[in-house]
């Protein structure tokens, strides 16, 4: 079929369902690559010799990148060609792991890790508006973007088994080497299964709305990362403001532009917006909680990283089964309903944290976090296929890249926001069962979190030591129980946001029998594979 073809599109066949396997790949690597290097940090920090300051470069700057350059990846793939940007973001992720893993200095991991950022950029706008062309049928498109979602939380839970796995047996460089297969086996079968496409009029690329965008994208994330690290200090402050003041430039640039970077149109439609505020709502509370219960199941149940991530494949079984389920139950049931309903479940998993204990909350807190990550990964599948098949198909890219920068945004509040939250909690619960024989320089070592306690306690002798310990992982565990309250009570905020605000939204089933079939394909002025 050609892509100017205005014909009724057909139900996908094989080769659509292969191509979205492909894509699934680079969405599981991506994700996982940020889970690995947690795991691999402490190994390649002893063998290169990085400082604190450089420590924090190497994990931070590859999400800088891929926050800051989102938008324009996407609207650069819509010009000149989704598939086209894929392989060639494809082609620099795997150079640049090969390049990470053999670093000799941190500076080189520094540099070949901003590569990585830059390539990884390219990777999900890509991926999410080449689904969205492949499955012009809303049912066939929910489900999907319900694999591709599954596909993306499926690799942040299997990060820690499969680091833990090559961190037993090869060098902390082994973990950036996953990436290169997975892009060699994209490389080799997207021209043969996924099809191009890009807007047959484009306009003139804006620069100077592309820096305005990275730069307003990169101080607020900055700033979120600077606000979970420090608290509310003046330049995480600062960042964050100057982030929010850049973002209004561009807004005000792009509505005065004959040819945008980003289309302001796109939020004007309803199911855009308020998908777009249930993704991000969504998200934030995954970013807090997550962060909370991989620190609680190593440092408080004290398991290895390896055991910890098999713990957490119940989760991950969890998040598999609901994003498939929801694109499913999306036929049938209003969006808005999938997610109210996915939402109260949510809730009940933050309540169960809510009974954690610091001695016999193991098994509370894997089921809890199930009954979360099943509840919140709807809003994933549903979210995105809300955001991306609503806009129109020229500007698929650009509506992925608007999706996958608010789940950044997302993950990056909540870990700010219930980071402070999280400390503010344990150091209020440390304050008030300080151990007697603890100095006062050492109770501000361990009030610092529980990697300071466990290097205060390293110095006391063994009974003070040990009960210093335990109170650390009581006002942890305190601490955790306070985020969960908190959660809880958003989560349900964020159902009745998506019950009301998502309300005239039509089951995908009716709407697709109300087309009577999907709009065809639009004109690219290149064959379309399949």
């Amino acid at each position: 079929m050609s892509a100017n073809s205005t014909a009724p599109a057909a139900r996908p066949g094989w080769r659509a369902w292969a191509g979205l396997a492909v894509l699934s790949l680079p969405t599981t690597l991506q994700a996982l690559d940020v889970t690995v290097l947690y795991l691999a940090l402490p190994h390649l920090s002893t063998d290169l010799g990085a400082t604190a300051t450089e420590r924090l470069w190497i994990i931070d700057v590859y999400g800088f990148m891929v926050a800051g350059l989102l938008v324009l990846m996407g609207t650069l793939g819509d010009r000149i060609g989704r598939r086209r940007l894929l392989l060639l973001g494809a082609t620099a992720f795997g150079a640049a792991s090969v390049l990470a893993a053999y670093s000799t200095t941190p500076e080189m991991l520094i540099a070949a890790r901003v590569l990585l950022g830059i390539a990884g950029a390219t990777l999900m706008p890509s991926t999410l508006a080449l689904i969205s062309t492949m499955f012009t049928d809303p049912r066939q498109r929910g489900l999907a973007f319900g694999v591709w979602a599954t596909s993306f939380s499926a690799g942040v839970a299997l990060g820690p088994i499969l680091g833990g796995l090559m961190l037993e047996f090869f060098w902390w460089g082994s973990v950036f080497l996953l990436a290169v297969p997975v892009m060699a086996l994209l490389l080799a079968t997207a021209p043969f299964l996924l099809p191009e496409y890009r807007d047959p009029e484009p306009g003139r690329l804006d620069l100077p709305g592309v820096l305005l965008s990275m730069a307003a994208v990169l101080s607020v994330v900055f700033g979120l990362k600077r606000l979970a690290g420090y608290g509310p200090e003046p330049t995480a402050l600062a960042a964050i403001a100057a982030g929010v003041v850049l973002g209004l430039l561009f807004v005000r640039r792009q509505r005065r532009s004959s040819d945008p970077l980003l289309d302001l149109r796109l939020f004007s439609g309803a199911a855009f917006s308020s998908a777009l505020a249930v993704m991000l709502l969504g998200l934030l509370l995954i970013g807090g909680v997550y962060l909370f219960v991989t620190q609680y199941l190593q440092s408080v149940a004290g398991l290895s990283p390896l055991v910890a991530g098999l713990w957490l494949l119940p989760s991950a079984a969890g998040l598999v089964v609901a994003s498939t389920l929801a694109p499913v139950l999306a036929r049938r049931v209003r969006p808005a309903h999938v997610l109210a309903g996915s939402l109260a479940l949510a809730t009940l998993g933050f309540l169960l944290l809510t009974r954690v204990g610091p001695e016999d909350g193991l098994v509370t807190v894997v089921v809890g976090f199930t009954l979360v990550y099943a509840g919140i990964s709807p809003i994933m599948a549903l979210g995105t296929d809300l955001i991306v098949g609503s806009a129109p198909p020229e500007k698929a890219g650009a509506s992925a890249a608007i999706s996958e920068t608010a789940m950044e945004v997302g993950v990056a509040l909540g870990i700010a926001a219930f980071g402070s939250v999280g400390t503010a909690a344990y150091r209020l619960s440390m304050a008030g069962a300080m151990p007697a024989g603890v100095s006062a320089d050492t109770a501000a070592d361990a009030s610092d979190g529980l990697e300071g306690a466990g290097r205060a306690a390293a110095d006391l002798p063994a009974p003070v030591a040990r009960d210093l310990l335990d109170t650390a992982a009581a006002a942890f565990t305190s601490s955790l129980t306070t985020v969960a309250w908190i959660s809880a009570a958003l989560a349900v905020g964020i159902a009745v946001l998506a019950a009301v605000a998502l309300r005239r939204i039509p089951p995908t089933g009716a709407a697709a029998a109300e087309e009577g079939a999907p709009a065809g394909e639009p004109s690219t002025g290149e064959p379309v594979a399949g």
